[in-house]
């Protein structure tokens, strides 16, 4: 072999050694770094909450099928609930109950909303201070907006009858219209104190109202000499304040007002 080709060939030998060399060298990549992962966070402490397993209307006998037990967190437990750690039989306890105010499923379950079967039901959910009283309606609905006023709606008490005073002068027959009371709550038509099943028609014999004392004094006025009829108020005009009239007219009787002229009637 030439010399100058063996020249040719060391050098090309020469230089892939240097390359491989070079190469070699070169800084590796990092070790990817393992991060162990968070520890879960600690377990809040619980407790165990009777609530309605199913929507609870008012009115309803409470079964034991009717409630259950929930895991709530200890800092949501609220007063007045019932847990299992201190009414450990709370279930049996309760079942028998009256629902006085609707409960939503899930909803803790509390004794205040609750009345005993041993107990007027009626004087349960009847609010502090008012008392249930009973007037007579017609079964066809002619008295009761059709028989469309329900349970907690509000009305208007009507009354109206027959004017003696004008008979008496030898007018013909006059028959008077007067609202004597505004605003009022129904508990119930007949006995049934809870729309149910998607019904939007009660019809009964009787409504029964919330009224103060006063007021009670002037419905069982008013039915003895007269006819009552409700007149269903808007749900945006119930529970408004009632106008500074009609407390005027609890404490003292009721006005007449007939062809312009205001007549006043003593309840008394």
């Amino acid at each position: 072999m030439k010399p100058a080709r063996l020249a040719v060939l060391a050098i090309a030998i020469a230089t892939g050694g240097l390359a491989a060399f070079l190469m070699s060298g070169e800084d590796k990549p990092p070790a990817p770094v393992m991060t162990a992962a968070p520890p879960p966070p600690p377990a809040l402490p619980t407790t165990d909450v009777l609530v309605a397993a199913a929507e609870l209307p008012m009115g309803q006998t409470i079964q034991t099928a009717d409630l259950r037990w929930q895991t709530w967190p200890d800092n949501a437990v609220g007063t007045g609930y019932i847990t299992r750690t201190t009414q450990p039989k709370g279930l049996e306890e309760i079942a028998g109950s009256i629902v006085r105010s609707s409960f939503l499923p899930g909803e803790p379950i509390r004794p205040q909303k609750l009345a005993r079967p041993d107990g007027s039901f009626m004087a349960a959910i009847l609010p502090s201070g008012l008392r249930a009283v009973a007037i007579v309606t017609d079964t066809r609905g002619s008295s009761s907006a059709g028989g469309f006023i329900l349970p907690n709606d509000h009305v208007d008490i009507i009354r109206t009858y027959r004017d003696e005073e004008a008979a008496q002068s030898g007018s013909p027959e006059t028959q008077v219209s007067e609202t004597v009371l505004t605003d009022i709550r129904v508990l119930a038509i007949g006995q049934i104190v809870q729309e149910r099943n998607g019904s939007n028609v009660v019809t009964g014999e009787t409504a029964t109202l919330a009224l103060t004392p006063a007021q009670a004094e002037i419905v069982t006025l008013a039915q003895k000499v007269g006819q009552l009829s409700l007149s269903l108020r808007s749900l945006t005009d119930a529970g408004r304040a009632a106008d500074a009239t009609q407390e005027a007219r609890a404490d003292a009787g009721m006005t007449v007002v007939r062809f312009g002229v205001s007549r006043h009637q003593s309840r008394r």
